[in-house]
């Protein structure tokens, strides 16, 4: 008798090469406090838990806007929006913490199931939920005072790793503490984000109401570039500005995605809640389900040429202006372009340092290092450092020193140590500028 292989086998085999490529890779997921009251809930978890079954490192970061707001209603606690965001006073942090709290639990309860003839059977899970992240206040603008409405200040990677690679699953939600010891109300969107780019995620996923990112004939859009992503955004801001207590997921996921994507998160994934394994189709099949959002084209590091000058100039100027940087004039670029080292993303001159040999003293000065606005959370830093410590290793060069006004912690956190003037090459002393008060830093090659 001849035995046709089912549809089950011809899909474990079609997932085979995902399973693979996924194995011990890190995924961010944000779930947003629409998707809890949705019956389709229970799956995204099982499904959650098979992803971690699988070899899936997983941080998990949940919202509770409509959660917050029912509690808000109920108890006639007005909370008003600024500009997209919550104000959050004294009494409705309570409130934001009463319901951030109560979906914390339901979540790790259920992620704790293990019934049997249930998806989670067999399952041994654990949850971590700890201070991963160190919130800091939104303050003041337009003279509105954001109260106890929060931004990530610092996220503590070396704990969340350590949590992962002992087999667990994170979870973190949308409030956090100060170094203070007070609490903050933040956007889990920009939690989920700041965790994905400060971990080197491979991918950031998020789930809305819809299939992902609808055209026209209200059919999912399957991939978007950065540059696509922006439309998407102005025209969906328009919506948001006129009812801001109904923002939609779908936008503050782009915005998450967008910034992602330029700080080097390989892959955005926007997937619906309402349909039954939708994380699982998007994943683990050659077409998707969703739309994913991908970086438009690879970065490249190079050596600067003289047609770059334009591109350098506008990077540099903003931060000469305000005092960050010394001031160069176009002349002298032109004279020193060879010195210079660029990123270079999509033609638009996204990060520069320039090195200064002092060849008889055996050092070279790391100067002229800016990063464009928009691409300040990745690792570019560290990438012209690297690149300018190679460069210094083919000259013979066996120490690096910086001159710096406003970047300190960062070059100390790279392995730089404070030195005088005095330890500077001659030459160099010569041209100090006391009354910049630069710090000066060195490190070994």
């Amino acid at each position: 008798m001849k035995i046709r292989s089912t549809a089950l086998v011809k899909g474990f085999r079609q997932s085979t090469p995902y399973v693979n490529a996924h194995r011990n890779k890190t995924m961010v997921i944000t779930l947003g406090g629409e998707a809890f009251s949705d019956k389709n809930f229970n799956n995204i978890i099982s499904d959650i838990a098979l992803l971690h079954s699988l070899g899936v490192k997983l941080i998990l970061v949940h919202g509770a806007r409509p959660q917050i707001n029912e509690l808000l209603e109920r108890n006639d606690c007005h909370s008003p929006y600024h500009k997209g965001t919550r104000v959050t006073d004294e009494r409705g942090l309570g409130y934001v913490m009463q319901a951030t709290g109560r979906l914390q639990l339901d979540i790790t309860a259920r992620l704790s199931m293990s019934l049997n003839n249930t998806p989670m059977a067999g399952t041994q899970l654990n949850v971590v939920s700890g201070n991963f992240v160190i919130a800091q206040p939104l303050g003041v603008d337009d003279g509105i005072d954001f109260c106890h409405s929060g931004k990530v200040r610092r996220i503590d990677v070396d704990g969340i790793n350590r949590v992962l690679n002992q087999g667990s699953i994170v979870l973190l939600g949308p409030v956090a503490g100060s170094v203070t010891g007070e609490t903050f109300n933040l956007l889990s969107e920009e939690v989920a984000t700041k965790v994905a780019i400060k971990l080197n995620a491979d991918k950031l996923i998020g789930f809305c109401s819809e299939q992902g990112v609808l055209d026209s004939n209200g059919n999912a859009l399957a991939e978007l570039f950065p540059s696509e992503v922006n439309r998407i955004i102005t025209e969906l801001e328009v919506n948001e500005a006129r009812n801001p207590e109904s923002s939609s997921g779908t936008l503050r996921f782009l915005r998450a995605s967008k910034a992602a994507c330029h700080a080097g998160v390989p892959r955005c994934h926007l997937i619906s809640y309402k349909i039954d394994g939708a994380l699982i189709q998007e994943l683990f099949s050659l077409d998707g389900i969703g739309t994913q959002i991908v970086k438009a084209s690879a970065e490249q590091v190079r050596q600067a040429e003289i047609d770059d000058i334009g591109g350098i100039f506008d990077l540099i100027r903003p931060l000469e202006e305000e005092g960050v940087l010394v001031r160069r004039s176009r002349e002298q670029l032109e004279q020193e372009i060879h010195q210079f080292t660029i990123i270079e993303k999509d033609g638009l001159i996204i990060g520069c340092a320039a090195l200064y040999p002092y060849s008889e003293d055996k050092m070279a000065e790391m100067a002229c290092v800016a990063i464009h606005p928009d691409y300040r959370d990745g690792n570019r830093g560290l990438l012209l450092l690297n690149h300018m410590r190679q460069q210094s290793k083919s000259k013979g060069i066996e120490q690096i020193f910086v001159l710096t006004t406003h970047s300190l912690h960062w070059f100390r956190e790279q392995g730089f140590h404070e030195i005088g003037v005095e330890s500077l090459p001659m030459s160099k002393q010569d041209f100090y500028n006391f009354q910049r008060k630069s710090k000066i830093l060195s490190m070994p090659i």
